[in-house]
């Protein structure tokens, strides 16, 4: 039964794998259809071993049959051959001759046997023989039928025994001749030139104007004399030239082409012949130089494309060379140097414009890849300009040739996410593959521009952060298994068509842009939905709003109670009693997943000067983890900003746990003693301490969560959504005054916080010394814990509130009094209150949020009543 499940589990693999059949489809019809095929031809015995007696019996009549076909000597040695193999048996004997048996062709006709000592004899050397010993009389060669085709047909036959009657052995396939030469033909006495007609010889030897013999001898001592040619021999040097072969006339030096003034027309002069001869090797210097230039090996497919396209014009080019060439041949033509230039001007306007261009390339190419195509692209936008539309329209067909080419790594990108490795110019680098899934959009891929970002075309440069996202958004999705099923291929280099008298520039960016929107539309809207309905991405983040922002009192609040009063006992911090304690807090709560809340101690006990300071909270940090699509957009920065929100915001709650405990205890105790001072300062910082927290919580972060909720509903991508979540934690961050450059601030509201602590446990320490009438003049400051306070004691401990902490506290009446240390925290309280209220007002001033005005306002507005 194990092999049998084995079985079944490896043929859905297989199935799967092979046919790529999504497991969402592993039930249908052609699933079921395909798993009974493959299970079929994999059942055991569907290949069973080979029959080794029809084996034995195919090789007894194989043996008569060459004897009936009187070819014993085939007879007798698979005779001899298959009685060696009996000594040499072998398991998969019987497979290996009846593979071979299959592989036979015709053995009978084909085969041959080398007789027995035949390789041991000495080769003789064969005595070479020529056509001149044969005799013209008496041999078998004279006979002309000899040399007449054979007609096989009549002779064929499918027996064997026919094939094989005579014994003469031919050839199964036979060349035959390419060109064959019709009966009677006659060749023609026409095509050879008379051996008498020598005037036609040397007047073909006398048109060779370029040899020394055919112009006078120059005396010595005098400057060479001009050599007369022909209007006709001086256009077809020309021609040549153009066409890039060698000539008399033009001379190639280094990379120029200079033309030699040694020859002359006789109906024109010098100066002109020279301006005109100047003017076509000016023409064809940059000819030349476009025809080395696509001789030189391309190593980027999308200028491998360009000088294709180059070829092309030159091949057309030589077309037309070749056209006026045959016109001058053709008889009553006329010949004119002129109208040559002026045809050869026309129809090379496009090649000398290809020319610049190509020394632009040659003098910037240096690690600038992109330089041919922004070089094309300001070519045709220039030609465009100014009104050249014929070389214009060619020129785009040529650019979007090359633009075609080019984009292939971008749409292999963009439709797959796959990064194309031979492509050296692509501007998307892999950085790692199989990471961590929790930085795949951050750390896995990167824009490589290159120096200068030579890698990315100028007109292309506004769209490549969307090309970028896209790809990204493909991999995201496979690593999802949720890739759709078909992708929109882009294959068209046409240029594009439109109704609106566009610029090429704009039709070029916008048939991008909008390719790159349907890609980049299509894998956002796919990874969106699957953020919003597969990956739990609003219970994520509604999660850590719990958790961090203390969105449930209720669950904040039993933690709360937990960890102030381990503070106040001042015992070390266990992780695991933090964090049993955090999750069965959080336990009610649907949208939270406790088994991933931890709870750290960044250290298990304070310094003993910190053991009552709000500060000590800053060394728990509360972990939450989260799906790995999640965390590619909610980062590990931004939870580090919620972890310091959620530490201030219970530094918060920590100095009103500290006065409002130490109040009750009052209030049951001595609370006809209390002083109006005192009442006035506890209610103060209670209205203080209330107002700050209900401002963060709910003018701040509710704000801003609600705006942070419809951001990400109408971001586009993950980039956007990404965006929009850092600018929430930016904003949330600087509006509870946790900025870098709010430090100071943030250390004065630290310090309030601490003094409403002290201000309790100034309270707890005249309590007791009341209750005791002076036994106990002040409290023992900073005792230390025992070993016999463990954290593992009765759970009990933790309700006792009447009981107090006092060896804990730190306040103490050896130096001021009690009431000179009460009017000491009432100054240090208004001090304080005043500094952040006009450091707000001041902030707000300078551009700062309303919120900051805001409380600030509430501030002053307390102040002023008192």
């Amino acid at each position: 039964m194990a092999f049998a499940a084995d079985l079944s589990t490896l043929t859905d693999a297989l199935i799967t794998s092979v046919a790529r059949i999504s497991p969402a489809q592993k039930g249908s019809a052609r699933t079921q259809s395909l798993k009974r095929r493959v299970t079929g031809a994999l059942r055991t015995g569907a290949h069973t071993r080979t029959d080794q007696f029809a084996v034995a019996k195919q090789l007894e009549g194989l043996q008569e049959k060459f004897q009936v076909l009187n070819r014993d000597e085939l007879a007798e040695a698979l005779q001899g051959r298959l009685s060696e193999l009996e000594t040499q048996r072998n398991s998969w004997l019987p497979e290996i001759l009846s593979l071979l048996l299959q592989l036979s062709d015709r053995p009978a006709l084909l085969s041959t046997v080398q007789p027995p000592g035949e390789n041991t004899k000495v080769p003789q050397a064969k005595e070479s023989l020529s056509w001149s010993d044969i005799k013209e009389e008496g041999t078998a060669f004279n006979d002309e039928e000899i040399w007449e085709e054979v007609d096989f047909a009549a002779d064929s036959s499918d027996d064997d025994f026919s094939s094989v009657a005579s014994d003469v052995s031919f050839p199964r396939r036979r060349p035959q001749s390419s060109t064959t030469v019709e009966e009677g033909y006659v060749v023609p006495n026409d095509i050879f030139l008379p051996a008498e007609d020598g005037d036609l010889v040397a007047s073909i030897e006398k048109a060779q104007f370029w040899k020394p013999q055919n112009h006078s001898v120059v005396p010595p001592g005098k400057a060479s004399a001009s050599r007369s040619i022909t209007e006709s021999q001086l256009a077809r040097e020309t021609i040549f030239m153009l066409q890039g072969l060698p000539t008399s006339i033009f001379r190639h030096l280094e990379d120029r082409i200079n033309v030699d003034h040694r020859y002359t027309l006789a109906h024109s002069s010098n100066e002109a012949l020279a301006s005109l001869l100047q003017c076509f090797s000016e023409i064809g210097t940059r000819i030349d130089g476009i025809r080395r230039f696509t001789k030189i090996p391309q190593e980027i497919p999308y200028m491998q494309t360009f000088c294709r396209g180059i070829e092309q014009r030159i091949l057309d080019f030589d077309k037309f060379l070749s056209h006026i060439q045959c016109k001058y041949l053709s008889p009553g033509s006329t010949i004119s140097l002129l109208q040559l230039l002026a045809d050869v001007r026309d129809h090379s306007h496009e090649l000398n414009l290809l020319s610049d261009m190509i020394g632009k390339l040659w003098d910037n190419s240096i690690n600038q890849p992109m330089r041919c195509l922004d070089l094309l692209y300001d070519l045709i936008c220039m030609l465009e300009a100014l009104g050249d539309e014929t070389s214009s329209q060619s020129l785009i067909k040529l650019f979007f040739q090359c633009f075609r080419t080019y984009t292939r790594s971008t749409r292999l990108w963009m439709e797959t996410g796959q990064v194309d490795a031979l492509d050296s110019t692509f501007f998307v680098r892999t950085l790692r593959e199989n990471g961590d899934l929790r930085t795949l959009w951050h750390d896995w891929f990167m824009l490589d521009t290159g120096d200068q970002r030579q890698k990315i075309p100028q007109f292309l440069a506004t769209s490549v952060q969307k090309v970028f996202t896209a790809g990204k958004s493909m991999v995201f999705l496979r690593h999802l298994n949720a890739l759709p099923e078909t992708a929109e291929s882009h294959e068209d280099d046409s240029p594009p068509e439109s109704s609106l008298p566009l610029p090429f520039s704009a039709l070029v960016e916008s048939a991008f842009e909008k390719i790159v929107d349907a890609d980049h539309s299509l894998s956002a809207g796919l990874l969106r939905m699957e953020l919003d309905q597969q990956c739990g991405l609003w219970t994520s983040l509604d999660a850590l709003h719990h958790v961090y922002f203390g969105k449930d009192m209720s669950a904040t609040s039993t933690i709360d109670a937990k960890v102030f009063d381990i503070m106040d006992r001042g015992r070390p911090w266990d992780r695991f009693l933090l964090t049993e304690i955090a999750r069965t807090a959080f336990l009610p709560v649907p949208v939270i997943d406790i088994s991933k809340l931890l709870v750290k101690p960044l250290n298990t006990r304070s310094p003993e000067t910190q053991s009552r300071s709000v500060r000590l909270l800053e060394k728990i940090s509360i972990d939450y983890g989260l799906p790995w699509p999640v965390a590619n957009i909610i980062t590990e920065d931004a939870l580090h900003s919620y972890q310091r929100i959620s530490t201030f915001l219970m530094q918060i709650r920590r100095a009103k746990y500290s006065i409002v405990k130490q109040r009750l205890l009052d209030a049951r105790s001595i609370s006809e003693n209390s002083e109006t001072l005192v009442n006035i300062l506890h209610h103060n910082m209670l209205w203080f301490l209330d107002f700050l927290y209900g401002h963060f919580t709910y003018l701040v972060i509710s704000t801003s969560s609600q705006a942070l909720h419809k951001s990400m509903s109408n971001a586009q991508d993950v980039d956007a959504m990404i965006c929009a979540h850092q600018d929430f934690m930016k904003s949330v961050e600087m509006q509870c005054l946790l900025s870098p450059e709010l430090s100071q601030l943030h250390e004065a509201i630290l310090g309030i916080l601490d003094l409403c602590v002290h201000f309790a446990d100034l309270q707890s320490a005249h309590l007791i010394s009341s209750e005791d009438h002076g036994l106990h003049a002040h409290t023992t400051p900073h005792a230390n814990v025992t070993a016999d306070d463990d954290l593992d004691s009765d759970e009990d401990d933790y309700d006792h509130d009447e009981q107090g902490h006092e060896h804990t506290l730190t306040a103490s009446f050896l130096d001021l009094s009690y009431s000179q240390q009460v009017r000491k925290v009432k100054f240090k309280f208004d001090h304080l209150t005043t500094f952040v209220t006009n450091s707000l007002k001041g902030l707000t001033r300078a551009d700062g949020p309303p919120s900051w005005d805001i409380l600030a306002d509430r501030l002053e507005w307390r102040q002023r009543e008192q």
